[in-house]
């Protein structure tokens, strides 16, 4: 059992007369002093080490402080939580833990189980730029496009995204469709060949089918269609048209064949521009009237250019990428 010591009843004044006596002052009482040095006899101890210290000089004012602390923190009493508020912070306690733990597992399992993705981009002087997909099925991008795609498709679609124009050859799997993300629609198809170009001259995202069938459909889903082969689809905000395909040079750029039988010269430099991503131009505007019957198999744009040239005898010079034609 403690022992209870008179100082445990003193009030304030009483502190403060016997620390005045202890500090010198005229104003101490030496009664209370003794009974708090019989009492407190650690305090006593240090108060006179600190007093008569030849090391240091005695700062009163800085002890007093000191005993007054340990006085007030003495009396101050300890309140312990009730049992059911420290039994509520525990459960608090418990489940914000169990919640960063699930999160971080969450997080942990999105980075092992989410693709690998990757993302390949031609140049302006690139065209046909292969990717083999984990499928079978390859993607040629034209000049100044990219494709991104996982490196191994895991869910029960598989997904692409494109910007620019690729020619796509799907591995057929009825129980995965293959979706592309073409920014302004979504193509969906389950194996078959086509042409995307997610933004034409007219910022439409046009689909081009070679073989198979390919559903088109706008952003918001306002719009969709199923294409057939040799149609081409467009999508324009809420709308999705189509139409049959007449340009039969329309995949030139993918197949380096042009053909043409009696075309004139200014559909010819259309198709050239976008084949070989040249521009054409002609001093004399009679020079588009000329037609043209020839085909081109993997030639390149210089020999073309020379050939027509040759066929109306016409004159070239060249800067940069445009062409000018003149008599």
């Amino acid at each position: 059992m403690k022992k209870i010591n008179e100082t445990d009843n003193w009030n304030d004044r009483e502190w403060a007369a016997a620390a005045a006596w202890l500090s010198g002052e005229d104003n101490g009482d030496g009664e209370n002093a003794r009974i708090l040095a019989g009492e407190e006899a650690d305090i006593m101890k240090k108060w006179n080490d600190l007093k008569y210290s030849e090391e240091k000089p005695v700062d009163i004012d800085k002890a007093w402080v000191k005993l007054n602390g340990r006085i007030e923190a003495a009396e101050r009493p300890v309140m312990p939580l009730p049992f059911k508020r420290t039994l509520f912070l525990t459960t608090i306690a418990r489940i914000a833990a169990m919640v960063l733990i699930v999160a971080a597992l969450g997080w942990l399992l999105f980075e092992v189980a989410a693709p690998q993705k990757i993302t390949l981009t031609s140049d302006s002087d690139q065209k046909n730029l292969e990717a083999l997909l984990s499928d079978g099925s390859t993607v040629f991008l034209n000049r100044n496009s990219s494709l991104t795609y996982p490196k191994n498709f895991m869910s029960g679609t598989r997904k692409v995204s494109l910007k620019g124009e690729a020619f796509f050859d799907i591995a057929p799997d009825e129980e995965h469709p293959f979706i592309i993300d073409a920014g302004k629609a979504k193509i969906r198809v389950l194996g078959t060949s086509f042409n995307v170009i997610t933004e034409n001259a007219d910022n439409e995202v046009e689909v081009y089918v070679a073989s198979g069938k390919v559903m088109v459909t706008s952003v918001d889903g306002a719009g969709s269609l199923t294409l057939e082969p040799e149609y081409v689809g467009k999508v324009s905000g809420r709308n999705v048209t189509q139409e049959r395909n007449s340009n039969v040079n329309y995949l030139a750029w993918h197949t380096g064949m042009l053909s043409y039988d009696g075309k004139c010269l200014e559909v010819v430099f259309e198709d050239l521009k976008r084949a070989y991503n040249i521009e054409v131009r002609v001093a004399d505007p009679e020079i588009n009237d000329f037609r043209l019957t020839s085909p081109f198999e993997q030639q390149s744009q210089d020999t073309i250019i020379k050939l027509i040239c040759t066929t109306f005898g016409l004159s070239s010079v060249r800067e940069g990428n445009t062409y000018i034609l003149f008599r």
